[in-house]
């Protein structure tokens, strides 16, 4: 049996003792209220000694298992939540990011360390996104620019939407970055098509990539929901106008709509490069044709004239 990715991350990085705690599917009578009261508690705590926590957002594979996670370890679900050490915390969405509450390098290696053997197909170079959630009074999701955002108060459930925010955005990043390099060889393509009327070789090629892009956009649509408001919403509904500020803060929609648009022309170029091609093949077939049947005729006066019986 898999060993949880906390308890891991304790294993790699000794946390007090008061973080420890059975693992397992069974969940005791009144385990959400006293999980619920252990995470305010943890909350209460940090916010003791500072006004302030750090968060950082990474992008670190393709998927991470969610399921290897512990009861004891989780704090909330959608997106879950999870104790990280003492007044740490992370949350981890199953689209293969994490967004760390309060960690330094060493407790954010130590967690990314534990959390390896869970991730499907883990990337080499992380996308992240920085931000800080600060407490004051009367301010309810406004980001100055500094990346500090502003919150009344701040509960589990004020954190779980900040993190579905800041891990859409890293993914976003993610996706802007991979479809700019795709942008660059389009170029050639483009040129190729203008003065000499076919994609060439670079085509081939090209179209390959561009079915890994078509595969990212099933991936944003069916995965990671970028313009789908998270289920948390639907049991507090008071905190739609958060995630509706913190949303055009980081200009979610907009930045998705910028890639369905370049994914669209991407689209676009893939399916005239592929009917040049099928063209060019469709062409070559009726030369190919037609030089058979003049290979054909050629004989065949061949034959009657040298060949054929006189009478």
């Amino acid at each position: 049996m898999p060993t949880s990715p906390m308890k891991a991350a304790r294993e790699v990085r000794p946390l007090p003792a008061a973080d420890d705690g059975p693992t397992g599917p069974w969940r005791p009578p009144g385990r959400t209220a006293a999980v619920r009261r252990a995470a305010m508690a943890m909350i209460e705590t940090l916010l003791s000694k500072t006004k302030t926590i750090p968060i950082r957002a990474l992008l670190i594979g393709e998927r991470i298992d969610v399921r290897a996670f512990g009861q004891a370890d989780r704090l909330a679900t959608g997106p879950m939540l999870v104790r990280a050490g003492n007044n740490r915390a992370a949350a981890v969405l199953r689209y293969g990011a994490v967004v760390l509450f309060n960690m330094s390098p060493d407790d954010e290696a130590a967690l990314i360390e534990a959390l390896r053997p869970f991730v499907t197909e883990p990337y080499n170079d992380w996308d992240a996104e920085t931000a800080t959630v600060s407490l004051r009074a009367g301010d309810e999701g406004p980001v100055d620019a500094g990346g500090t955002i502003y919150l009344s108060e701040i509960t589990v459930e004020r954190l779980q939407i900040v993190a579905t925010v800041l891990a859409k955005s890293v993914v976003l990043a993610f996706y802007e970055k991979l479809l700019a390099s795709v942008f660059d060889r389009i170029e050639p393509l483009a040129r190729s098509l203008g003065r000499r009327g076919h994609t060439g070789r670079e085509g081939r090629a090209l179209l390959r990539q561009i079915g890994d892009v078509l595969l990212m956009q099933h991936k944003m649509v069916g995965r990671v929901e970028v313009a789908e408001k998270p289920d948390l919403l639907w049991d507090h509904p008071e905190l739609e106008r958060l995630y509706a500020r913190l949303q055009d803060e980081f200009e979610l929609n907009d930045r998705a709509r910028a890639l369905d648009r370049k994914l669209d022309l991407i689209s676009r170029t893939a399916a005239t490069s592929l009917d040049l091609l099928q063209n060019r093949r469709t062409l070559r077939v009726e030369w190919y044709i037609v030089i058979l049947i003049v290979i054909e005729m050629v004989l065949l006066i061949l034959y009657e004239t040298f060949m054929a019986p006189r009478g």
